[in-house]
């Protein structure tokens, strides 16, 4: 009976953890969505209330609050269940941190590009410089959809790819552990405006491939830069809908026309919801992989590859020296 709750090294079982884990973050979900929506009802207009979660300030509030607690349920679970230090959510600055990001960031620009120029040559999308915003305007959305954008992505990836994936890759499961957090990424855009088919099994395709980039590299600096920059691009640059969101990047560089067929790039979802987000997806989930320069730090690697024994701890102090070994 005691091997159905606990492993040989007389830690929980990483799927318990899991569901203690999702029940927590469920519960406190609800309390803080019901304190939500009370204060919204209370203090705007009945004609905003609808409106105001799918608003920017809306997505960066709710975002925020999930981001930190989030981070806090994380570091919670890992250090009472598996002893382990904060950093090893991955969020710490370690070594390798600025060039992680920087080539998630290029990654992601390059995917949604990607996405986009295999629906152009059917004459489905096609593109033109803005004429209505000037340069103050430009850089005035870019620079709030950014603060918008990376807080929703740090938020989305401490949760899909935090201690709910990482504690199944402890436990050699880390496959297992991809496919537990990608469903439930893709059913969470499921509320998004035009959401269909399509764009439900690219969401979830968006979350092996991030979860990939986090196997990659033990941290989630590299899966942070790749999906921020793929939304960034998206909305700020190409003007696109972001996953069936129009209203989170008020001006964009260029304007899109969209001529079908829908199925290829993604109609009013956005190119998301096609089958050319589909493509660009599975070639970049190979260059994730098989980048050879991108990897994980030493430290990352102890903290996130393997399980300790109950009686060892990443969060106890060194040893005192003995005459033995000073």
């Amino acid at each position: 009976m005691n091997e159905i709750f606990f492993n040989k090294f007389e830690r929980l079982r990483s799927g318990w953890r899991f569901i203690i884990f999702s029940i927590l973050f469920s519960v406190i979900t609800a309390f803080v969505g019901i304190i939500s929506i009370s204060v919204v009802v209370i203090f705007l207009p009945d004609d905003k209330t609808g409106t105001f979660f799918m608003s920017p300030i809306g997505v960066s509030v709710l975002s925020f609050f999930s981001l930190t607690f989030t981070t806090l349920l994380g570091w919670f679970c890992g250090k009472y269940f598996e002893d382990l230090p904060l950093k090893a959510l991955g969020w710490a600055f370690h070594q390798a941190w600025i060039k992680q990001t920087i080539w998630g960031l290029l990654i992601g620009a390059f995917s949604i590009i990607f996405a986009s120029l295999l629906a152009m040559p059917s004459g489905g999308l096609s593109f033109t410089l803005n004429q209505t915003a000037d340069f103050s305007m430009l850089l005035k959305s870019t620079a709030v959809s950014a603060v918008v954008l990376f807080i929703a992505a740090a938020s989305e990836e401490v949760l899909f790819r935090g201690y709910i994936l990482q504690t199944f890759v402890r436990a050699k499961l880390a496959w297992l552990g991809i496919l537990l957090t990608s469903f439930p990424f893709a059913v969470a855009h499921l509320g998004n405006p035009n959401a269909e088919i399509i764009s439900t099994i690219n969401t979830a395709l968006a979350g092996v491939w991030l979860g990939l980039a986090y196997l990659k590299t033990r941290s989630l600096w590299f899966a942070l830069g790749i999906h921020f920059a793929w939304n960034l691009v998206q909305g700020s640059f190409l003007g696109l809908p972001i996953s069936g969101l129009t209203n989170l990047t008020k001006h964009s560089v260029l304007q899109f026309s969209d001529q079908g067929p829908a199925w290829l790039t993604g109609g009013s979802y956005g190119i998301e919801g096609g089958i050319a987000c589909t493509i660009s997806l599975l070639f970049s989930m190979l260059i994730v992989w098989f980048l050879p320069f991108i990897k994980a730090d030493e430290e990352m690697l102890t903290l996130t590859s393997n399980e300790i024994p109950k009686e060892k701890s990443f969060l106890s102090p060194p040893a005192p020296p003995t005459f033995e070994n000073v």
